[in-house]
């Protein structure tokens, strides 16, 4: 074997070996930098359950037809449901910065942005936010406690009457508010 077999031999042997090198740094850096708690699953803040229910009768279900709920100091129907819908309930989102959320609740909604047809009622929640650490990847959330809530009385509320069924908000699983129509 002469030395330009040898000297392309060794350069085939060294060629191939950082090849593999390269491969296998690449592949043991991308195992090495995803860990099971980067990936967030579980951390989202939980929405405030609202349940309506017949106001004769306070164990039955009732629906409300067309119902829009727009946010005070938003100007915005909320979005966590479909607009104008008819719905037994309805998941909301408070305000984690502020200890009160307010909310237009409007039964029967029609009519243009701005020119609203529906009966509207105006109902604030008050609570206090408590932020709960959950993973590197998710930070935190927030969960809500001693909630209490004030509907707004004028001479044609549609809403009867509201009592809170639960006072800590850390899960949906269950109504919060049960409203009575």
């Amino acid at each position: 074997m002469n030395s330009e077999s040898r000297r392309r031999i060794r350069t085939e042997v060294w060629y191939k070996f950082s090849i593999s090198s390269l491969i296998a740094l690449l592949f043991s850096s991308f195992s090495l930098s995803c860990e099971k708690d980067d990936i967030c699953v579980e951390g989202d803040t939980p929405l405030l359950i609202l349940r309506f229910y017949d106001a004769s009768d306070t164990t039955a279900v009732k629906s409300v037809s067309n119902v829009r709920i727009v946010g005070l100091g938003n100007g915005e129907p909320v979005d966590t449901f479909t607009d104008r819908s008819t719905r037994d309930s309805v998941a909301l989102p408070l305000r984690i910065n502020e200890g009160e959320t307010g909310f237009l609740i409007i039964q029967n909604s029609a009519g243009d942005e701005g020119a609203e047809t529906g009966n509207i009622d105006t109902l604030r929640f008050n609570y206090t936010t408590e932020e709960v650490f959950i993973s590197r990847a998710c930070g935190f959330i927030a969960n809500y406690t001693d909630l209490t809530e004030n509907l707004v009385t004028d001479s044609e509320n549609w809403i009867q009457d509201i009592t809170i069924a639960i006072p800590t908000v850390d899960s949906q699983l269950q109504a919060h508010v049960k409203v009575f129509h």
